[in-house]
């Protein structure tokens, strides 16, 4: 997959919290708070502790699964968690665990995801996406190696994630220059670019073609940040098992 320019978009969601329009040129909320009240001590018992630590968040990418609940060594650590919702990291002492996404209230024995990880010294973001219906995409989870590394003065990272279940590949393009950043983007691929700060229109196209993008964007790119795009939902959310149109959903990872 090529690499792309300083994505930014509309809607950054945390757990717990509501929608802020946000670009990549500032008034971050930051993203690397780790709250120790949000796992249990048994998850700390259970893992190979060494002393090394990992941060850990969760994104809910399923466009047709309901709010859900995530558990960890059995241990809920997250609940009630909307489609789009991008947790904060969760530190986590390095080892394995099990993770299991289950809709809301219905506890472990309810999981409709159930996979065992090994954590190792890293920022990490686990992300349920496809579907529960299967109709596009089979539901998973995936799991994403977060570099926030400072990129530097004057230059900015941004992470591009496709999750749409009904997308095809897509190219990112710059609208100023004609300039191809991502190219034949498939659904599960995750890529990083690092770019000049400054501002950017960018258009999504369906892979090789440039009459009709998908969806456009104004953004703004800060130099020091680092950002994850996730695009998300359904191109034809008409004909999809959920109302849930396609959009991006931008998480502030590093400023």
């Amino acid at each position: 997959m090529a690499q792309k320019s300083g994505v930014s978009r509309r809607r950054f969601v945390q757990i717990g919290g509501g929608l802020a329009a946000l670009t990549l040129a500032g008034g971050f909320a930051s993203a690397d708070s780790h709250d120790g009240d949000d796992h249990d001590e048994g998850m700390d018992e259970a893992a190979e502790d060494d002393g090394e630590t990992a941060n850990v968040r969760v994104a809910h990418l399923s466009p047709d699964a309901p709010n859900v609940d995530v558990f960890v060594d059995d241990e809920v650590v997250l609940e009630d968690v909307p489609f789009t919702a991008v947790s904060d990291y969760l530190e986590l002492p390095v080892g394995s665990y099990n993770v299991k996404v289950s809709p809301a209230g219905a506890g472990p024995d309810g999981a409709v995801l159930d996979e065992d990880l090994d954590v190792p010294a890293a920022d990490l973001t686990v992300a349920a996406i496809g579907e529960v219906a299967d109709e596009n995409q089979s539901l998973e989870l995936a799991v994403l190696e977060d570099d926030n590394s400072d990129p530097g003065d004057g230059t900015a990272r941004v992470r591009a994630v496709h999750a749409s279940p009904d997308a095809p590949a897509v190219d990112v393009v710059v609208a100023e220059t004609g300039d191809a950043l991502f190219e034949g983007v498939e659904f599960g691929d995750a890529a990083y670019a690092e770019v000049p700060a400054g501002d950017y229109r960018l258009c999504v196209y369906p892979a090789g073609e440039r009459e009709e993008a998908v969806l456009g964007a104004d953004v703004e790119a800060a130099g020091g940040s680092v950002a994850s795009a996730f695009a998300a939902g359904y191109v034809m959310p008409e004909d999809a098992p959920a109302d849930e149109a396609f959009d991006i959903v931008l998480t502030v990872d590093s400023e």
